[in-house]
């Protein structure tokens, strides 16, 4: 054990005196500077589809046109994240109307599976991979919903750049190629994976170029006969015959009676800026609870990176989980308390909870009365920006890869309960509980922020973080999202698992010595983590210059760019 302790603490000052090549000018940490352009801006995680984004752009597309030509460019590209065997959410910003607007493209559960067939079977969860955890796929209705109502391009021109892209190949990136070949070990024996993904019987490495003449096909298909052929024409009976096939029950019936949602945003005011998110089945307002508690503390005070700071964030956000674990589900199936949750009279009754000496083991969730994925943001010369958010869940999804489609279908409704007293249990027709959230951010009625931190649970501590860091702390765009992250597990769950070891405390390098061996005397267990600190994009509006500033995640392949 001693043996133990002692290289960890190697590693640490180690890599505590490892650092990104000095700078001139912002924080020591800082990866690069923050991109600025008047007319437009994209930001994304992977450079070639930011340049597609930025292409459009340049066409006369607004960024909803540019927006989803991204999606599918990433869905070919970064298929270890998204595609259109996922789901999808957004917030717009419409400058015509100066209104923020919501879209929740999720997909819901089949309608012949029922909690039964689990039971009698003998799950006590549903399983990660295979036909089972399969919802209906959202995104593609979802880029409907959003060409529809904002759209200016014609959707052949929105989605030909993913089309050409998928014919003609592109090079793999580094990280990317990395999350292919591990997903590809865990999904090659699901029928129809290694035909598409793993060409010439393995994972292509970084630089290789990757084609998907089947993706292509699809594409071309959506683009110019419109979302009813993914749902209702020969894409949907293509589905419907292959999970059919493979003991699944998604239906072609599941596909043709889907809908997406257009949503109000909620919103919270964090020392004078009001914070966006989308209200469940998503765990967006966990942000805001988190942000809520924060508020009524002195945090500038305290410090980046210092024990306090750390200690006081990570006991906010174990109260925010432990709701979110009761409460975060589908509203069609259940009466969400959301504006008790996010009210400052909540937050000040939760935060009295907390001992600023010693980390709980566990909190009860409150008392009222009443999960690898891709994050994208992009800005237009007219004023609209767009925050989007789309994923597989688990990498690449569920392993099911129907036909010659050249997508794989993802695996969400896994995070369903198969306890039926908890508000997330299984139910047919139902959406399950989603990690995946948009942000964005208005200062006085007019928009200054869009961003996201991708990245399962990650995705509200990372949220909180990046307005903590920008609004309390002063960093700038850039060094809001290079800055070390901390990430809490552990927390009880949406599936029903109840935790109370306190759980783990990980922290990205760059947090010293002295704050680690102080945060262990409070009672936290600390571990030292390579990865699944997120993913982060960001457009900011200067109101003043009128421009743009760009930023992309040092962790991912991406990049922000502007003209």
């Amino acid at each position: 054990m001693k043996k133990t302790i002692y290289l960890f603490l190697i590693i640490i000052l180690t890599i505590n005196m490892m650092h990104a090549q000095d700078r001139l000018t912002g924080k020591s940490f800082a990866t690069r500077s923050e991109v600025i352009a008047k007319h437009g801006m994209a930001a994304t995680s992977q450079p070639l589809a930011t340049q597609v984004a930025i292409d459009i752009l340049k066409k006369g597309g607004n960024a909803i046109d540019a927006a989803i030509a991204a999606n599918a460019t990433l869905g070919l590209m970064e298929p270890t994240g998204n595609g259109i065997g996922g789901d999808l959410f957004a917030i717009i910003w419409d400058a015509k109307t100066q209104k923020l607007y919501g879209l929740n493209a999720s997909g819901r559960s089949p309608k012949s599976l029922t909690l039964d067939y689990f039971i009698e079977n003998g799950y006590e969860k549903i399983p990660a991979f295979g036909p089972l955890p399969v919802s209906v796929p959202g995104c593609v209705d979802g880029w409907f919903e959003m060409h529809n109502k904002f759209g200016s391009l014609e959707m052949t021109e929105v989605l030909e750049p993913a089309i050409n892209y998928s014919r003609e190949g592109f090079p793999l990136s580094e990280l990317i190629a990395y999350y292919w070949n591990s997903n590809a070990k865990r999904l090659e024996k699901y029928p129809g994976f290694k035909e598409v993904f793993m060409p010439n019987g393995k994972a292509p490495k970084k630089g290789e170029i990757f084609k998907n003449p089947y993706l292509a096909n699809t594409l071309e298909k959506i683009a110019k006969e419109g979302r009813d052929v993914f749902y209702k024409g020969e894409i949907a009976k293509e589905i419907a015959n292959y999970m059919k096939e493979q003991g699944g029950f998604l239906s072609y019936e599941d596909l043709a009676n889907h809908k997406s949602e257009w949503i109000e945003p909620i919103s919270a005011n964090y020392r004078g800026y009001d914070v966006w998110e989308l209200p469940p089945n998503g765990q967006g307002i966990a942000a805001l609870q988190i942000l809520n508690i924060l508020e009524g503390y002195d945090i500038a005070s305290m410090g980046f990176g210092s024990v306090d700071y750390i200690h006081t964030f990570t006991e906010a956000k174990k109260l925010a989980f432990e709701d979110r674990a009761k409460y975060y589900s589908d509203p069609d199936f259940n009466d969400i308390p959301v504006q008790e949750l996010i009210s400052k009279e909540y937050a000040n009754e939760r935060r009295n909870l907390i001992n600023p000496d010693r980390a709980a083991r566990n909190y009860p969730a409150g008392e009222l009365e009443r999960g690898n994925t891709i994050y994208l943001t992009v800005a237009d010369q007219y004023g609209n920006m767009v925050s989007l958010i789309q994923s597989n869940y688990r990498g690449m999804g569920s392993g099911m890869t129907p036909g010659k489609l050249g997508f794989i279908l993802q695996d969400r409704g896994e995070l369903f309960s198969l306890d039926k007293n908890h508000m997330n249990c299984y139910e047919p027709e139902k959406r399950p509980f989603h990690t995946i959230i948009p942000a964005f951010i208005t200062k006085d009625g007019k928009p200054f922020m869009s961003f996201g931190v991708m990245g399962g649970s990650m995705q509200p501590q990372g949220h909180a973080q990046i307005v903590v860091n920008m609004i309390d702390f002063g960093m700038n765009l850039q060094e809001a999202g290079d800055a070390p992250r901390m990430r809490h597990g552990g927390s009880s769950q949406p599936t029903g698992e109840v935790m109370n070891d306190g759980g783990v405390l990980q922290l990205e390098s760059g947090i010293d010595y002295e704050v680690i061996r102080e945060l262990m005397k409070k009672g936290h267990q600390i571990k030292f983590s390579m990865g699944g600190y997120g993913g982060y994009q960001a457009i900011m509006f200067d109101i003043e210059n009128g421009v743009y500033y760009g930023a992309s995640e040092s962790r991912k392949d991406g990049q922000a760019a502007g003209y």
